[in-house]
């Protein structure tokens, strides 16, 4: 082989190797998000032969601080992006761009054999506060209510404590967890518990409890009508390109806005 055709050999090689890692990127955050995420991700994979997505959760606090230090391509976010995160991303020449991808209602749970089926949204400020601690309260049997609450990584923890506690902090006995799964699990196997997590976790295994006389559903999450309503975001540096964009493109198609619905959030062209 002469020197030149050794040269273009390894030009050509050196570009193949690029293209494949443009091919493959990261998604990390939300685990309200998660289930659209892997979802989608594993449809687009099985059309997209050379794409290759890795999809984790962690929060939407660890998703936008991982866009932030570059060490995701997109960031799953149950709530917007904070002033403090942007002045972050500032200092680190990143500039984070917000893509709605769904709907979704905070539904607020309790356990199957609790009587409670309504609360208004003061009795819910309430409980999480620390003003009402036992179920008699509320018009319930005797018991003391066992607080579940998402940790403080969490968007949902965010997007809760705005729009059902007016910024008021969860009282120091709630019993904070990890994940939408984590919460749900402990009410399912906790009688005098509550908790809140996504539309898309409410199994028949969870009372899902009207807010205000208003059920927490799709339908009254598209129409703005369910107190606790908001939009999911994927965020990325900038406006997107390559194999993020795609896989952006394609949760926003009608495709991709079924698997939004399959996993039990709410589309946005529905």
């Amino acid at each position: 082989m002469n020197r030149l055709a050794a040269v273009l050999l390894g030009i050509s090689l050196m570009a193949g190797s690029l293209f494949a890692v443009e091919k493959k990127i990261v998604v990390e955050g939300s685990t309200t998000v998660l289930p659209i995420a892997q979802a989608a991700a594993e449809t687009f994979m099985g059309q997209n032969k050379d794409a290759n997505i890795s999809v984790r959760g962690g929060g939407s606090g660890v998703g936008v601080a991982s866009l932030i230090e570059k060490t995701c391509d997109i960031a799953d976010s149950s709530r917007p992006i904070k002033d403090e995160e942007l002045k972050k991303a500032a200092g680190r020449g990143v500039s984070p761009k917000a893509h709605v991808i769904a709907m979704d209602g905070i539904a607020v749970v309790v356990n199957n054999a609790n009587g409670i089926t309504a609360l208004t949204k003061k009795q819910v400020k309430g409980i999480y506060t620390g003003s009402i601690s036992d179920w008699s309260q509320v018009g319930g049997a005797a018991g003391k209510i066992v607080v579940v609450s998402r940790d403080s990584a969490s968007g949902t923890f965010e997007a809760f404590g705005e729009l059902a506690l007016d910024k008021v902090k969860v009282r120091s006995d709630a019993l904070m967890q990890a994940s939408n799964q984590a919460v749900a699990g402990v009410v399912e196997k906790t009688p005098d518990a509550i908790g809140y997590v996504g539309l898309g976790y409410v199994t028949k295994e969870l009372k899902a409890v009207t807010v205000d006389g208003i059920d927490c559903s799709k339908k009254t999450v598209l129409m703005k009508q369910y107190p606790y309503s908001r939009p999911l975001f994927m965020y990325t540096n900038g406006k997107p390109m390559g194999v993020a964009k795609n896989f952006i493109d394609f949760i926003l198609s009608s495709e991709g806005q079924n698997i939004v619905e399959e996993q039990g959030f709410v589309a946005l062209n529905k």
